[in-house]
């Protein structure tokens, strides 16, 4: 699978880690993944990486959703547990992170897996012959 102007990369986890976390280009680690705030650019402003290959599906609200779910699950039941706040605060405290939260995590999440996907040469499945 061609990946455009880059080579293969040769880029440790931890650092291709980091490209993915901070929007970075998958190959080179400098240019911009996005052109918004989820919107992919169409390749990248350094090494003219094309980004068509890219495609997260649904795999970083998957994880978005179950980090999420347990961030607001466990702080609500320790909150409960410690200090026994009246039900609006729950609400308001609860409701708020998690809305925030997964506003905050998609766009890492999405990097990082669009990074790996990269880094691993992944590609859709094919059958024998195809």
């Amino acid at each position: 699978m061609s990946h455009g102007a880059a080579s293969p990369d040769g880029h440790s986890l931890g650092a291709t880690l980091a490209a993915g976390i901070l929007g970075r280009c998958p190959a080179c680690h400098r240019g911009r993944l996005y052109r918004g705030y989820l919107a992919l650019a169409p390749k990248c402003d350094k090494c003219g990486l094309d980004y068509a290959f890219a495609d997260s599906g649904d795999g970083p609200a998957v994880f978005v959703i179950l980090v999420t779910g347990f961030v607001v699950t466990g702080l609500a039941l320790i909150t409960e547990i410690l200090y026994a706040p009246p039900y609006w605060l729950h609400a308001l405290l609860w409701g708020s992170l998690a809305i925030l939260l997964p506003l905050l995590l998609l766009r890492p999440f999405k990097g990082v897996l669009i990074a790996l996907q990269f880094k691993h040469k992944a590609e859709e499945g094919k059958l024998a012959g195809q």
